[in-house]
């Protein structure tokens, strides 16, 4: 369902093809081989866009004939179409590890995708997560799609004015400029969604971005056919007030899969990158509900083994709620107090806001964290959807998010990781012994060599970004001039770039302003910082904390040269930090930071990591590898321990960081110390924190369970059955209820007695356990209890009976009565839990 792509390109020469389907497929975006066309094709408009497809359509027809009649250049661009091919057509990592394939096709749901600053529909780590997680599917060969919206203007570019201040610009992203095509249909037409709104029906386009191996497919609402007022639903990324939003997400989650069945790709596993994609749940069980001819509660029952859900979240604030009577108006063909009961904590409150992270964690079978502690916040904050439940057994696992390595690598270490582990190093299976074993016969000097080139290249590029940039502020011609020499290759280099908002803490190193001038001046050991990052436009605090380090750097010219701000923080510029940068600084109030990915972006160049003991890091930092800050702990927004903080990190980079690159230096000025820091680094964590585990782990830890199960529910017999238990547990809950407790022992064991009582609940529907809690950070600990005799007299009474060895005290240990059936998924699908009286 494709148009062809060359008739969008008149002028282009027959020699010249094969540019066509370069530029459209993203990636160019991690494979740098063809690079070198585009540079000879428009070297200045490659610079400043890296948008292959907007060089074809902007290079005039003069220049394309040269380029057709350049024998050398022909030449060239068959060899790199041919290589591309190639690559594409050889078997895939998920081909040879899995013959038979467990998982025919994945549907990965997403609000915005970072696939490339071309691309540009994404606002930061979700969406650079997003655009990793489709590389690598690509690369591996796992089945998977993307599903997004194409933004008409995308996240908002950020202006630094010559006061220093954040503004907002809203460029148009037309269209026609993206590496995308309309998706056509069997008779070439527009591939159009229609989506019923309040009083109306509006139509979204289909586009395909291809990316490698793997497609993303994006929808957009600026139809001339829709109202003025719904061709802005997609105008804006996270922009509008409530309605918009809530729009927004319905395009995503009901027009995306709408979208998958007019495509005809039959998915097993939608997987909702937040919950803005919740929706979908709800419209892949009512699909499921008009195919199959059941309600929709049984729809749910059978679909909800195919939905994976992943947050990344670390404050329940953050979940997006609507009001119940903004909801009400949007009609999805269910009763509209079934759909509300879905995203609220109680769901008889008509009052209670919905909540699109309960909807996704009931519509799906499986949820997931991204870090390990993460994980655990995570359990914490929906540990209100499942009453009585202890927090560890609240239904969300983790995945710690990785990076897309090829895509962050400079050309540096791409040389360096090329020569020691071969080309095919991210494409497989990743032995962290292994590449820990091969990177030991690898000099000191080569890695040294690595970091200085890539430290060259990155004052390079801040230095022509800072002077453009001061030149559209109409900066003195002597600022412009002492920019031309900001900057220097030769010294420690630290780079500081996320969000500006308060719980990031990004003006930690403002804390004792004269320690940082010390810090930076040093004789001996001096330091250099990079800075950038956008506060959302309706942050003010975060607005503010930007302001004061352009005030900083304002107040002391004399660090003009030690100490920049560069704006409008994107992929490019990101790319350019993590590969040049010799230490990454992250200081986020734990446990704020739900993972972090852009620390783990150094690690392939050899960069190191200096972070609060936060997200990814929590679970990544030993004295080997980098440096830490904080104690493990919560301190919330305390002042004081923010003081105690910066301190400490001040401390780290006067005594330790600063000293080991400048000492321990052999004759060829390699800082031996500090290499050996690099190769713990690179080798440890490079491959524990790429997205190739990543992926890896969600298909065989999420996606892989969840087909198996959604297979059994293709079973309408099994449905049923699972129908009649959910009912008969939710009405008969109240009537079970514990007869007296009994404990014998002996030297070596315990033997609990327990009669119960279930009334009109068949047995069969639940289990009864011995429960224990944890004791540190073990895992608590169940014992089965053998349901024996009926209690004589009784109405569906048993006793029932456990011996245990006497390892714990017997104060330990509680009863408790589950819901239980095979194949069903407890407490995610049944919350009851009754815990014996203490």
């Amino acid at each position: 369902m494709s148009i062809e792509h060359y008739s969008l390109l008149p002028h282009l020469p027959k020699e010249l093809l094969a540019l066509a389907d370069l530029a459209l497929d993203l990636r160019w975006s991690w494979s740098h081989a063809a690079d070198t066309l585009w540079e000879h094709a428009a070297a200045e408009l490659w610079s400043l866009t890296r948008n292959p497809w907007l060089i074809l359509q902007s290079i005039s027809a003069e220049r394309l004939e040269q380029l057709a009649a350049d024998s050398d250049f022909v030449a060239m661009l068959a060899d790199f179409h041919d290589s591309h091919e190639k690559t594409l057509a050889m078997p895939s990592w998920y081909e040879q590890a899995y013959p038979q394939p467990p998982v025919r096709q994945i549907a990965y749901f997403s609000m915005e995708f970072g696939i490339s600053e071309a691309l540009p529909i994404y606002s930061g780590g979700l969406g650079i997560l997003a655009g990793d997680c489709l590389k690598t599917a690509s690369d591996l060969g796992i089945p998977m799609v993307g599903l997004g919206l194409l933004w008409q203007q995308g996240y908002f570019r950020q202006v630094i004015n010559g006061n220093g201040c954040q503004e907002e610009v809203f460029p148009f992203n037309n269209p026609h400029h993206l590496p995308v095509l309309p998706v056509r249909d069997a008779k070439g037409e527009w591939l159009r969604v229609e989506l019923p709104f309040p009083g109306r029906l509006i139509l979204l386009r289909a586009w395909e971005a291809r990316i490698g191996r793997a497609r993303l497919y994006l929808l957009d609402s600026n139809d001339p056919i829709n109202h003025p007022a719904d061709c802005g639903i997609t105008s804006e990324l996270y922009g509008g007030g409530s309605e918009m939003r809530l729009q927004q997400e319905i395009c995503l989650g009901v027009g995306g899969w709408l979208l998958l069945g007019k495509l005809g790709i039959q998915t097993e596993i939608c997987h909702l990158n937040e919950g803005h994609a919740a929706f979908a749940v709800i419209a892949r069980a009512r699909d499921h509900a008009q195919r199959h001819g059941v309600d929709f509660s049984s729809a749910l029952h059978a679909t909800r083994a195919g939905n994976i859900f992943t947050t990344h979240t670390p404050v329940s604030a953050g979940f997006d709620r609507f009001s119940p009577e903004l909801l009400r108006q949007y009609s999805f063909g269910i009763a509209a107090e079934t759909l509300l009961a879905l995203g609220r904590e109680n769901p008889e409150d008509r009052e209670e806001p919905f909540n699109m992270a309960y909807l996704a964690m009931r519509g799906s079978i499986l949820a997931n964290g991204v870090s390990h502690l993460h994980g655990q916040v995570s359990r914490r904050i929906f540990q209100p959807l499942f009453p009585g439940w202890p927090q560890e057994e609240v239904p969300v696992t983790h995945v710690t998010n990785g990076v897309h390595v090829p895509s962050w690598d400079s050309p540096a270490a791409t040389t360096t990781w090329t020569k020691v582990c071969g080309k095919g190093r991210w494409m497989g299976d990743l032995e962290e012994e292994e590449i820990n074993g091969l990177f030991q016969d690898v000099s000191d000097q080569s890695l040294w060599d690595l970091r200085s080139q890539a430290r060259s290249r990155l004052v390079t590029f801040a230095r022509d970004r800072h002077l453009r940039q001061l030149a559209s502020t109409g900066a003195s011609v002597e600022q412009i001039k002492q920019a031309e020499f900001a900057l220097d290759p030769n010294i420690l280099t630290i780079g500081f770039a996320r969000r500006f908002t308060a719980y990031k803490r990004p003006n930690m190193l403002l804390c004792d302003p004269g320690r940082l001038y010390r810090l930076l001046t040093h004789p001996r050991y001096p330091v250099q910082m990079i800075i950038a990052g956008k506060a959302h436009p309706q942050d003010d605090v975060g607005k503010n904390m930007i302001h004061q380090w352009n005030q900083f750097i304002a107040g002391h010219p004399d660090l003009a040269d030690k100490l920049v701000f560069l704006e409008d923080y994107d992929m490019l510029l990101a790319e350019q930090m993590v590969q040049g940068v010799d230490l990454w600084i992250n200081t986020p109030r734990r446990p704020w930071e739900a993972c972090g990915t852009s620390g783990m972006k150094v690690l392939v160049n050899g960069g190191l990591n200096l972070s609060e003991l936060d997200g990814w890091w929590a679970e990544a930092y030993t004295p080997e590898v980098g440096w830490a800050i904080g104690d493990m702990q919560e301190h919330d927004s305390d002042l004081a321990w923010d003081t105690k903080e910066a301190n400490d990190l001040y401390s780290l980079l006067e005594g330790e960081v600063a000293p080991l690159f400048y000492h321990d230096r052999d004759p060829q000025g390699c800082p031996c110390g500090w290499v050996a820091m690099m190769r713990e680094s690179m080798t440890r964590l490079t491959p524990r924190f790429s997205s190739n585990r990543m992926l890896r782990e969600y298909l065989e830890r999420l996606y892989m369970p969840a087909t198996c199960l959604y297979a059994k529910r293709q079973d309408q017999a099994f449905v049923d059955a699972l129908h009649d238990w959910r009912v008969a547990v939710e009405r008969h809950w109240n009537q079970v209820h514990f007869g007296e407790l009994c404990i014998t022992e002996d030297d070596d064991t315990y033997l609990f007695h327990l009669p119960v009582y279930f009334n009109d609940l068949p047995p069969d529907f639940v289990k009864v356990e011995l429960y224990a809690i944890p004791w540190d950070h073990s895992k608590a600990i169940t014992h089965s209890m053998q349901r024996g005799e009926a209690i004589g007299g009784s109405i569906n009474g048993f006793h029932f009976t456990v011996c245990i060895p006497k390892e714990r005290p017997v104060g330990d240990y509680t009863p408790r009565i589950i819901p239980a059936l095979e194949g069903a998924i407890v407490p995610t699908e049944a919350r009851q839990i009754l815990w014996y009286p203490r």
